[in-house]
């Protein structure tokens, strides 16, 4: 019997937020979370090992954030920083999604507060780049003020097509985007937060934006059109290790992530020091939450969050990747990409059909996906042509329908009138009362209280098998000493 004092009341649900990307957040009636039989649990209850973390935490928390931030920040080596020279601070659009936003932001404010007092320059510029909704991080630069913090003219969003700039690596000619690498320094603020673990495979995760939201149309698409995602992760390698890149890095500075919020901050002038301990967090933090959501045997899976359908967040997890929580996406022996990254990647908008025995079925324990509230601004048409799917109101509905990458969305999914009716709708037609809501609570999960009492009972067992058969099997395959890692940073 599950223990019913580690659920609690709903987390409240990350806010609608204004976008040319979603539709009016006044037009956000309900949340699913507000609905009757809706509970929390609590991620350091479920799993007791995470470490502490520094947000969310109190109204102080962004506060010691930006403390903590900046004391890390100064043990980095920036002697190779003039007071003449410029840098630019690179950013990646899917910082803005965790946890509100604020805690990316304050990393961004940090550091050029640090660099400013470690090496005397003014001239320190943001250059965040973005993935297919080329004006998104505009908005989050005027969102979050930094346009005011950076001063004017200081601060730029970046798209795939904007102007390029070739460099030359081992592999020939690849491309990045001008504005990026148009100063003398460059630094790279990211994040340890998996996102796009079916892309990537948490292989080189730190080093994924310089293949991908620095880089040109020509040598992005390398993962999407040309070589797939897996084979392509060595243009981000190259790009970095190239003698141009080289010249510029000064250091890396991390959010450290887990998937119940904000445990730190790691800067370090080796990229791929990070990028072990990113490893690290990815794998034991991240894999046990993976590991989890893939104990679920049926559910309706809830959208409910200001975010591109498979970007939304339920503890930390990203819907793209429940869609292949039935097989291990950590494991790189036997294990066949999942079937997102098929179809979207490989065959999207093409006939894929004589491959179709080739890919692995979408995870079936999805009985059902109601959408209450999710962006357009990614193609999401394959999520709805295989779940069911119920739309929430029909100007969502009429937004996915005028959307070119969308254009197919509707024609796979029915609307609702209502939040209640759609999920009524989708109790009645799927017949079970499992409820996954993804929807950014912030240190937890919100879900009905009958799929509470499956996690809550799978939780302890998850975690042992992911410490003693999992996780040693992850590192082998990526060649990470786990012996050789650093406590991790706060």
């Amino acid at each position: 019997m599950a223990d019913k004092n580690l659920m609690h009341a709903p987390i409240m649900p990350i806010a609608p937020k204004p976008s040319q990307y979603g539709i009016d957040p006044a037009l956000v009636k309900r949340r699913v979370a507000e609905l009757p039989g809706m509970c929390s649990l609590r991620l350091t209850e479920l799993f007791p090992e995470l470490p502490q973390v520094i947000y969310p935490g109190g109204d102080d928390a962004l506060d010691r954030l930006y403390e903590v931030a900046k004391e890390e920040l100064r043990k980095v080596d920036m002697s190779m920083i003039q007071s003449t020279d410029s840098v630019n601070v690179l950013a990646s659009h899917h910082g803005f999604t965790l946890l509100g936003g604020q805690p990316y932001a304050i990393l961004l404010k940090a550091i050029r507060d640090v660099v400013h007092e470690k090496t005397g320059t003014d001239n320190i510029r943001l250059r965040a780049g973005v993935g297919m909704r080329f004006r998104e991080t505009e908005e989050y630069i005027k969102r979050y003020e930094l346009d005011k913090y950076y001063g004017p003219g200081k601060t730029k969003g970046v798209a795939p097509v904007d102007e390029g700039i070739p460099i030359e690596t081992e592999v020939g000619t690849l491309y990045g985007i001008k504005a990026v690498y148009d100063a003398d320094w460059i630094i790279h603020a990211h994040h340890t937060d998996v996102r796009e673990v079916h892309f990537h495979r948490q292989i080189d995760k730190a080093v994924k934006p310089f293949g991908m939201s620095y880089a040109r149309i020509e040598t992005r698409s390398t993962y999407h059109q040309n070589l797939g995602p897996r084979a392509a992760n060595f243009t981000a390698r190259a790009i970095f290790e190239s003698e141009f890149v080289q010249k510029k890095f000064a250091f890396g500075a991390f959010l450290n992530v887990g998937p119940h919020g904000v445990i730190g901050v790691d800067a370090d002038n080796d990229l791929y020091a990070i990028n072990d301990r990113a490893t690290f967090i990815g794998c034991q933090l991240y894999g046990k939450i993976m590991t989890l959501f893939g104990d679920i045997d049926e559910c309706i899976a809830v959208l409910d969050f200001p975010c591109p359908v498979p970007y939304v967040f339920s503890a930390g997890v990203i819907y793209a990747n429940f869609t292949g929580a039935n097989q291990d996406l950590y494991d790189m022996e036997g294990t066949p990409l999942p079937a997102y990254t098929w179809y979207t990647e490989a065959f999207y908008g093409k006939n894929g059909k004589p491959f179709e025995k080739s890919i692995p079925p979408l995870n079936p324990a999805i009985r059902m996906c109601v959408h209450n509230y999710a962006w357009t601004g990614y193609p999401s048409a394959f999520f709805s042509e295989h779940v069911p799917t119920v739309v929430v109101g029909q100007e969502q509905a009429d937004m996915f329908d005028m959307e070119p990458m969308n254009i197919k969305y509707m024609d796979h999914a029915v609307v609702a009138k209502t939040t209640e009716s759609a999920m009524e709708f989708a109790y009645r037609t799927t017949g079970t009362d499992k409820v996954i809501i993804f929807d950014g609570a912030m240190g937890g999960l919100n879900c009905s209280k009958s799929l509470a009492e499956l996690l809550i009972r799978q939780a302890p067992i998850v975690s042992r098998r992911v410490d003693e058969e999992l996780m040693p099997k992850w590192f082998r395959q990526r060649g990470v000493d786990i012996s050789l890692l650093e406590k991790l940073k706060g």
